[in-house]
């Protein structure tokens, strides 16, 4: 049992919030005599909040966690360490991996490097031509993601018959499909004869988003399928979503980066969909803070230094996130850019209601003890060398971010603020990992 007291609400309220020993939220009061009751001297530990913001974890509906098939880039234990110091308590990694999980044997490959997570975690499904939905179906899915309206990776763009199959088969299971929305027919050919870091930005085009997004929700209309929009990264894109009722995520890059980054980035601020415009950016940001974005999801793909120091041509695409991610959103509440409740909504509250997680999300009785701590004055500058990931860079280097003191995972402190826990959580057939975190 533990009690954590004088804790900070992300709306506000100062309450005292009890843990059980299965690692579920027991109660939240006002005082402590409202949770402990008749019963004071329970031996529950007493941890002292000082006044200081508890939040729920962040769930990470967008991992790539690059096992199987790319461990030097990371590897769950590397990537679920990073996802803790940074104040996300679930993951969901997605299926572009080696082998695709695109069948059931893929998925239960994965499944064996995911039990190495000091996070909770759930795997994502995927559509390509060797699809095998039989299989993958019959396994405990998260979700169908990403499932590529373009040929992002060079082996996972989907035609649209496909995709409206998945998309049936999806609504059908009610199962959850997230989309990468781009029309690679729209991107500028032009673009390729440039060697410049915008090279990127300007071949993978705007209009190329906001037309798969658009095609995805009639899609998922005709289907009844629930589209969820990945890295959303233009106010174009959003808008769509909004306008065709699914839900949208947007990425800490396309927040807090933009085109304007990019002759300093070069090959590192590669990733798909491209850095906009800072005109676009600052459109989003508006988005997230006034509500229309529902989830910010990190799309963690970390890849090496030697990878990414090539023309902007050969260096692969992605960036890491899942450590900065809740540290750069409390730094912009602290500044006053966003509230509070909307960094707990984006972050927690909202990932679990779109991705059915009915046990995560909230500072509630009956609730997955999944909480985080932080002083939101105390800031502190991004630097690559202290972060978990394998990759050991960032493209957020010297920013400043809000950092937890502490993460919990389910009752367990997971980062103490030096240090992350050594191996994994204690399971039992209610707190398992992966096939029982959607409950």
């Amino acid at each position: 049992m533990k009690v954590i007291r004088n804790a900070a609400l992300a709306d506000g309220r100062t309450r005292d919030v009890r843990v059980g020993p299965d690692g579920r939220i027991d109660a939240v009061g006002e005082s402590l005599d409202d949770i402990v009751g008749e019963n004071p001297d329970d031996g529950s530990e007493i941890i002292d909040a000082g006044g200081k913001l508890l939040l729920p974890g962040m769930i990470d509906a967008h991992v790539h966690f690059r096992q199987p098939g790319y461990g030097h880039k990371e590897t769950w234990a590397s990537g679920s360490r990073s996802a803790a110091a940074g104040g996300v308590t679930t993951v969901v990694d997605q299926p572009n991996t080696s082998p695709p999980t695109v069948t059931g044997a893929a998925f239960d490959e994965k499944r064996e490097f995911a039990e190495n997570s000091v996070v909770d975690w759930g795997i994502n499904g995927g559509v390509t031509a060797d699809w095998d939905p039989e299989s993958l179906f019959d396994r405990p899915l998260f979700a169908l993601g990403e499932v590529f309206l373009a040929d992002s990776t060079g082996d996972m763009g989907i035609e649209a018959e496909l995709f409206e199959d998945a998309c049936e088969r999806a609504g059908s299971e009610d199962v959850v499909v997230t989309v990468h929305a781009e029309d690679a027919d729209l991107f500028d050919q032009d673009a390729k004869s440039r060697d410049d870091a915008d090279a990127w930005s300007a071949y993978r085009t705007a209009e190329a988003e906001a037309a798969a997004v658009e095609r995805a929700v009639e899609v998922g209309g005709e289907t009844d399928a629930t589209i969820h929009i990945a890295h959303t990264s233009t106010p174009e894109g959003v808008d769509a979503a909004n306008a065709g009722g699914a839900t949208c995520e947007v990425t800490p890059h396309h927040l807090f980066l933009s085109r304007d980054d990019l002759p300093e980035l070069g090959a590192f601020g590669r990733m798909n969909p491209p850095l906009r415009s800072e005109e676009r950016r600052e459109a989003v940001f508006e988005r997230l803070a006034d509500g229309r974005i529902d989830v910010v999801a990190t799309d963690h793909a970390p890849h090496t230094r030697a990878e990414k120091d090539a023309s902007i041509w050969d260096a692969p695409s992605g960036v890491p996130g899942v450590e900065t991610a809740l540290p750069l959103l409390l730094n912009a509440a602290r500044e006053g850019r966003l509230s509070y409740e909307r960094v707990r909504d984006v972050t927690a509250a909202n990932p679990a209601s779109v991705f059915g997680l009915p046990q995560k999300g909230r500072v509630e009785a009956g609730r997955d003890a999944d909480l985080v701590l932080v002083d939101p004055e105390a800031t502190r500058e991004i630097r690559g060398d202290d972060l978990h990931t394998n990759c050991e860079w960032t493209p957020f280097e010297g920013m400043d971010g809000v950092f937890p003191e502490w993460t919990m995972v389910r009752g367990t402190i997971v980062w103490d603020g030096v240090s992350v826990a050594e191996s994994v959580l204690p399971r039992s057939t209610e707190t398992a990992h992966g096939e029982n975190v959607r409950e």
